[in-house]
């Protein structure tokens, strides 16, 4: 990249990031206003960065070329429009009343740029939903009575899609200016900090030395760091480097050691503290705070890893595999006293938001400032203002994918409220159930899974709380339970088959075939799969309820998950037979409704089949160890 342009990028990242954080800590600006400048920003930077096609040769000749000229050309309209709209804020309503020439050009440069964006950032997937949607505003009064709505001009469907806070400039964009960016910086501060390596060494100390430990590491370290990221590839990438490598070495098989990386990092999207910045959406759309969110997706996502490490430790069992062996074994005490000053960014941002109720923006603003004030406690990790810049352009240019997400999926959520589309799709839905609750559940977890193909977290969830949640509340789901299933199975398209993309980046790392290490890793996340029904038809897995039902139905969860988990891997303290995996599953299925006397059943069939096989195992055992001594 040239000098000059590279100096652009730079001045733009860092202005976006301190626009950011003055916004966010110092001085509220105007909702359009703050929308628009990060638009402007963000949109610059994605055309001076991404290039039109993605190969190689098509990447120098941009940067060198005619390519460059109209980039510059696309960021400069960027600058424009938001310009624009950031000067002329106070006056926006009336010109969308009554709109002007120059208006019109603005509202569509604002469509088409957002659609280019998408497209560079995510692929075609989105845009293509998107401009469907746009379409269906011109052309739906001429389409079959179902599907139809009134009718709208041009006019009035470029100012509600391209400038309206019901379009592009909506509550997505606003939520990603408001909030995501500054926990994207956040986390980046971290990981420029030391932190990401740090929780990768915590990892290693906790469960490395046991069976298994090198996957165990992966499920861990996953967690720790998918907690605070935004993307299920990019968890895959930052900790796959290291723990798949380190799983093939400790005796995993290549396919299985991708798939656990996947499964886990995928797992970090709907993990407390930040949930791939969906937490803050979702807190939004529900206008509730956002601790209720992060306490509420708590206990469902513990089951969920949880249900991993068992997967994991019985592999190890059934296989043999012993503690990993690593050349720099990890002092955990050691460790804490060198690094443990840099959970504690970390530990203030979970207090001011659950503790004090302090604002998103501005408990992320302080959390930002204490990293490098908490790397001052020891020397060796003091950053310099090299490393400060660099993390605050870094953090910037990771938020660039939400951006392009958040600004697309207001195309499509200003059509779905313009025409009212989503009234009819969740009518739909409940035509086809039948008004049975559980069929409405499948039909919507086969609906998230499809529409979240190819998609980031928060571009699945926006599309999937306005098309598919509004159908299981009114059955009477409540709607943080609605929410968190569309969430929990938009995010799984991660791994599941055919757009895996989670899977295909785990096996680039590993060498293996992508479709493989998906299929394994759908059968490693079997029990994600049954999570949401768990808290649709439990919702005290949520927190809704009295406490003792709430222990009851955690503790009957994490029975049910251990059974399941030895089911499917078809050992216990040997190997099981068909019918005893048969039986314990049918039993874990029980324990799925918050029911006593199910749960009971359950339980009961579940023990028994553990016991019976742990006293076959022990007469097998004795058995050949009688042999072998004869």
């Amino acid at each position: 990249m040239r000098k000059w342009l590279t100096g652009i990028v730079a001045t733009l990242a860092i202005s976006m990031a301190l626009f950011h954080l003055y916004s966010g800590g110092v001085q509220l600006f105007p909702a359009t206003q703050q929308r628009a400048i990060h638009l402007a920003l963000a949109f610059a930077l994605v055309f001076l960065l991404h290039p039109f096609f993605k190969s190689k040769d098509s990447i120098e000749k941009e940067r060198n070329g005619f390519g460059l000229l109209i980039n510059s050309i696309l960021a400069i309209l960027s600058l424009v429009a938001g310009g624009y709209l950031t000067l002329r804020y106070l006056d926006l309503p009336l010109e969308m009343s009554s709109p002007t020439l120059t208006t019109i050009v603005i509202g569509v440069l604002v469509i088409l740029l957002t659609l280019e964006v998408a497209r560079r950032m995510l692929g075609v997937a989105l845009p293509i939903i998107a401009i469907i949607f746009l379409v269906y505003a011109f052309i739906g009064d001429r389409l079959p009575l179902m599907i139809q709505h009134s009718g709208y001009s041009f006019e009035q469907i470029v100012t509600q899609i391209g400038l309206s806070n019901q379009g592009v400039f909506g509550i997505p964009l606003g939520v990603s200016a408001s909030y995501i960016v500054l926990f994207v910086i956040f986390g980046a501060m971290l990981e420029k900090s030391g932190a990401g390596n740090m929780f990768l060494d915590l990892a290693m100390g906790l469960v490395g030395r046991y069976r298994g430990g090198a996957a165990k590491v992966s499920v861990v370290a996953s967690a720790l760091f998918g907690s605070i990221s935004g993307s299920q590839v990019a968890n895959v990438v930052t900790t796959g480097v290291l723990t798949i490598p380190l799983m093939k070495r400790g005796g995993y098989k290549p396919t299985y050691a991708a798939a656990v990386e996947s499964v886990a990092s995928t797992g970090g999207m709907i993990l407390p503290p930040i949930m791939g910045a969906v937490a803050f959406l979702m807190a939004d759309f529900l206008q509730i705070s956002y601790a209720q969110v992060a306490f509420a997706a708590l206990i469902p996502a513990i089951i969920y890893f949880v249900a991993i490490f068992i997967m994991v430790d019985l592999r190890a069992a059934k296989e043999g595999l012993q503690a990993t062996e690593v050349e720099n074994k990890v002092n955990l005490k050691e460790l804490m006293i060198k690094k443990g000053h840099l959970m504690l960014p970390l530990v203030i941002l979970v207090v001011l938001l659950m503790v004090f109720q302090m604002t998103a923006n501005n408990a992320a603003f302080w959390a930002i400032i204490s990293v490098p004030i908490a790397c001052l406690f020891r020397k060796e990790t003091r950053m310099s203002m090299g490393q400060i810049y660099s993390a605050l352009q870094e953090g910037v240019k990771l938020s660039l994918m939400v951006v392009a997400a958040c600004s697309a999926a207001g195309i499509v959520i200003g059509v779905i409220d313009m025409t009212g589309m989503g009234l009819r799709f969740s009518s739909v839905l409940l035509e086809l159930s039948g008004g049975s609750l559980l069929l409405l559940c499948i039909l919507t977890m086969f609906a998230s899974i499809i529409m979240g193909m190819g998609l980031p977290p928060v571009a699945s969830y926006l599309v999937l709380a306005i098309l598919a949640a509004p159908a299981m509340v009114d059955l009477g789901v409540p709607p943080i339970a609605a929410h968190l299933f569309i969430f929990y199975y938009g995010t799984l398209s991660a791994i599941t088959p055919p757009v895996a993309l989670a899977a295909y980046a785990a096996a680039g790392l590993s060498k293996t075939s992508p479709m493989k290490v998906s299929l394994v890793a759908c059968r490693l996340a079997l029990v994600a799969f049954i999570v949401p029904y768990m808290f649709i038809f439990g919702p005290e897995l949520i927190l809704i309820g009295s406490t003792g039902s709430i222990i009851f139905a955690t503790v009957t969860a994490l029975m049910g998950v251990y059974a399941i988990a030895v089911s499917l891997e078809g050992y216990f303290t040997a190997k099981l037979n068909f019918f005893s995996r048969v039986i314990l599953f049918a039993g874990s299925i029980m324990l799925i409704r918050v029911d006593v006397l199910s749960s009971v059943i359950g339980l009961v069939v579940i023990v028994l089949v553990l016991l019976y096989e742990g006293k076959f195992a022990n007469k097998t055992n004795k058995a050949i160890l009688l042999d072998k001594s004869l």
